[in-house]
């Protein structure tokens, strides 16, 4: 399935019944006092998250929604029937965005989880509230009110506990398809990765953590070079990026440090919050030279970034160092979950 991760939307939640002007009529009252009934409310647009749905594609061709308008009020203080609600499902991790106040809405984070887009329009009032000591007989009744109508961006952010962050072909989806049960495209080439694919890493029985591939970034991405740039947004809801570098494979390949250098100005450019993110450096493709020499071009290229971090040396193809740093990543989100709670 094609992977869309915005869409724009336009909701019109139902207007509200109009009030009644009614008066009794029976037969030994003919004539009674108001009886006019108010309207029904008018529908609500309400988003609810699913997590069975992963993308936001349903949007690219109906893209305006709208609910039930209410019944007018009757005689005989009858009330009208409230308009039905409409329900859109959107992914979980969809946030909401009102595009004419640009104000964020909401954030649907859960399952379930409920969210009124735009609220149905009240009930018109009936005759009967019109009644007083100097008015026996009133006329008056009041219009049901309008539906909002909104437009909407739909913004999907993939929930992840961790994040991969590197240049293409540096050993993401590789790492990815070593750790976990999903399937990532893997080749050769630049851009294999064409949308955030998710893992469950799996720790033992009772521990696991959620870890989010999206594309290679490359220099001016922040200008919209390359894939990832439009992915970014999907790691700010993280909890930890590992960011990959791959040795040198071969005499002409692009220095790691230079790399790593040019990526960060991407993450400044791009966002200061998700540049200031926990971040792990994690040298990729060990198995390609002895263990010595891994750690020797590590400690080379982490003295010239002066990077005082974490740094791990893997080899996702032959399974070096991934047992060791997984449990570490278990071990910090674990950590950072009892210190919200502290």
């Amino acid at each position: 399935m094609k992977f869309v991760d915005e869409a724009k939307i336009i909701v019109r939640a139902g207007h509200g019944g109009s009030g009644s002007a009614s008066f009794r009529r029976e037969k030994f009252e003919p004539k009674g006092g108001p009886d006019g009934g108010d309207g029904g409310k008018g529908g609500d647009i309400v988003l609810v998250g699913d997590e069975g749905l992963n993308t936001l594609i349903d949007f690219r061709h109906k893209k305006s929604f709208e609910a039930q308008r209410g019944v007018s009020g009757k005689g005989r203080q009858m009330y009208g029937k409230a308009g039905d609600d409409f329900i859109i499902k959107v992914p979980v991790g969809t946030e909401v965005f009102d595009l004419e106040m640009d104000l964020k809405v909401g954030d649907i984070t859960e399952h379930k989880q409920e969210l009124i887009a735009a609220a149905g329009g009240k009930g018109g009032l009936g005759n009967m509230h019109f009644k007083s000591s100097r008015n026996r007989a009133p006329q008056q009744f009041t219009p049901g009110e309008e539906g909002q109508i909104r437009q909407l961006r739909l913004e999907l952010k993939v929930l992840a506990d961790v994040g991969l962050l590197g240049f293409p072909n540096a050993g993401k989806s590789t790492y990815v398809d070593a750790v976990s049960h999903a399937k990532p495209k893997i080749a050769d080439y630049p851009f294999t990765t064409l949308y955030p694919a998710l893992g469950v890493v799996s720790i033992d029985s009772e521990t696991s953590f959620v870890v989010a591939d999206i594309p290679g970034i490359i220099e001016g991405a922040a200008e919209g070079a390359g894939l990832g740039i439009q992915f970014l947004k999907h790691l700010q809801r993280t909890g930890l990026l590992l960011h990959m570098v791959e040795f040198p494979t071969y005499e002409d390949s692009v220095d790691p440090v230079e790399q790593f250098k040019a990526l960060e100005i991407e993450l400044e450019k791009f966002s200061n919050e998700l540049q200031g993110k926990e971040r792990w450096l994690v040298f990729t493709k060990a198995d390609l030279m002895s263990t010595d020499e891994a750690k020797q071009k590590a400690k080379e290229y982490t003295d010239r970034l002066k990077w005082k971090g974490p740094v791990y040396i893997i080899s996702s193809v032959a399974r070096i160092g991934l047992t060791d740093l997984n449990q570490h990543i278990a071990d910090y989100l674990s950590k950072s979950d009892e210190d919200i709670w502290d």
